[in-house]
């Protein structure tokens, strides 16, 4: 199970799901954003079928960024029927995410 690609056309409508969504924000060129990368792809795994995993490139997806004020990459949202619930900046242990998404899911 691979993270979602998300864009500016279809991200209103994912946040919307009825499961917990993390959106991890990156961009090619960011470092930090490399070595969440893969911590964000294994949440995706373990979390089929209970939240939804999705990344936004910001180089690509301008608007979505601008909405939510990323300034800093990676940044990480955690939404709930469409609201922001989490955030987090820069890049974590895997265990942090989990937590996030834990309480979410409680």
């Amino acid at each position: 199970m691979k993270p979602l690609e998300i864009t500016d056309a279809n991200f209103e409508e994912i946040i919307k799901s009825d499961k917990p969504v993390l959106v991890d924000f990156w961009a090619e060129w960011c470092g930090p954003c490399k070595m969440i990368g893969p911590v964000v792809e294994e949440l995706a795994n373990d979390y089929d079928g209970r939240a939804v995993i999705g990344k936004v490139n910001v180089d690509e997806n301008p608007n979505v960024s601008v909405k939510f004020g990323i300034r800093s990459i990676p940044t990480l949202l955690v939404f709930k029927n469409g609201e922001i619930v989490d955030k987090q900046i820069g890049a974590v242990p895997k265990g942090v995410l989990s937590q996030k998404l834990d309480a979410q899911l409680a």
